[in-house]
């Protein structure tokens, strides 16, 4: 029989699912910050559970807290105490935040988004998978670390030996197992096929992507690798930001980073191409890339060389791409108005998704997962 608190646990737990269900939408369009901890692990505040309050009955005498003096009269030391030094005489009046952290698992946070985005599994493209060994402890032996030792199958053999050379006494039982006793958990090594995938963002940031622009795109990406974690066993993350030239930086300069230049998103996908070709070979990868912008190209020409570099290199070589056009006040939106005219509906590989504001993320998650690709 399970322990009460078990039970109380999961309970927790259901409740605490609940509510990032039901929350979801105003969750991530707030933006409130979920701390990865560790591998699988993240930490979110949670600040509208409410905490349970003890509350007196209605019978007024005995008990713990009754006596003298009426409600809302300050405790009295004992005579002669003087006031502490070092603290402010009057106590602040507002009520303190009750805010709640708890842990989620990955597997918890992407049933939810796919419960509340109604998203398909992904199917990986191709039938290549990268082969990956895992040790699996399946039996045992006779040799290995103390860290590995069997202790009740080490004592089982232990009291066997005993009772075979009729050195056991049941009335008094003592059973010293000796070196040759020792059973260690042994492992096979197990090949498994899995399969990979890489995401690669590229993101605008000439003046016109303020820090807004930025904010909804960093919390969109948290999602979208969050989900994509969820499918695949080993997953990898490139990021390049872009101007009027393109360069490759880690994750935080990515979403830090504000230039002012002027705007060639050609010189972005060169360098995806190239990430592609040189890193991740199209029959072991699952290929992601994924682009934001304000919608400002420098040129039309540029924009058919775009088109050029996506229908000859990046699309046959991913599984879906990507295109988030972030409002913003200084873009004009013309690429997004070009690749849809190019691509409508006819692509099965391009998924383009307007951002106006926070409240669209979870609108546009659901148009580039929605696929299933």
């Amino acid at each position: 029989m399970d322990h009460p608190i078990k039970s109380d646990h999961s309970r927790f737990r259901k409740i605490i699912k609940g509510k990032l269900r039901k929350n979801l939408k105003s969750f991530v369009s707030k933006g409130q910050q979920i701390v990865p901890k560790g591998k699988d692990k993240f930490t979110i505040p949670m600040p509208s559970i409410e905490i349970p309050k003890f509350k007196f009955g209605s019978k007024s005498e005995g008990g713990v807290g009754q006596g003298d003096g009426a409600e809302g009269e300050p405790v009295q030391g004992k005579k002669g105490d003087e006031k502490g030094q070092g603290k402010p005489e009057k106590a602040g009046q507002d009520e303190g935040s009750k805010e709640l952290e708890v842990d989620v698992s990955l597997e918890e946070l992407a049933s939810i988004l796919s419960e509340e985005l109604e998203l398909p599994n992904i199917e990986p493209k191709g039938s290549a998978q990268i082969d990956a060994s895992k040790n699996r402890y399946t039996s045992i032996g006779t040799s290995g670390p103390d860290s590995l030792k069997h202790h009740k199958r080490t004592f089982k053999q232990s009291l066997k030996r005993q009772i075979s050379i009729g050195a056991y006494d049941p009335s008094n039982p003592s059973i010293i197992p000796t070196r040759k006793d020792y059973r260690f958990r042994s492992s096979k090594a197990k090949i498994e096929k899995q399969n990979n995938a890489v995401v690669i963002y590229m993101m605008d940031v000439s003046g016109s992507m303020g820090d807004e622009q930025k904010e909804i795109v960093r919390t969109e990406s948290f999602w979208i690798n969050l989900w994509l974690k969820h499918q695949y066993e080993d997953i990898d993350f490139r990021y390049i930001i872009h101007d009027a030239t393109a360069r490759e930086v880690d994750e935080e300069v990515f979403f830090k980073t504000r230039e002012s230049g002027g705007t060639l998103i050609s010189s972005a996908y060169k360098l995806c191409q190239q990430i592609i070709t040189e890193d991740y070979p199209v029959s072991d990868w699952n290929i992601y890339p994924f682009h934001f912008s304000d919608g400002d190209n420098w040129s039309s020409d540029d924009t058919k060389l775009c088109l050029d570099i996506l229908n000859t290199e990046i699309l046959p070589a991913s599984n879906m791409f990507g295109y988030g056009q972030v409002e913003s006040r200084y873009g004009s939106g013309q690429f997004y108005k070009d690749l849809h005219a190019a691509y409508n509906e006819k692509s099965e590989k391009i998924v383009l998704s307007k951002i106006k504001d926070r409240e669209a993320i979870l609108g546009s998650i659901k148009e580039f997962l929605g696929k299933g690709n």
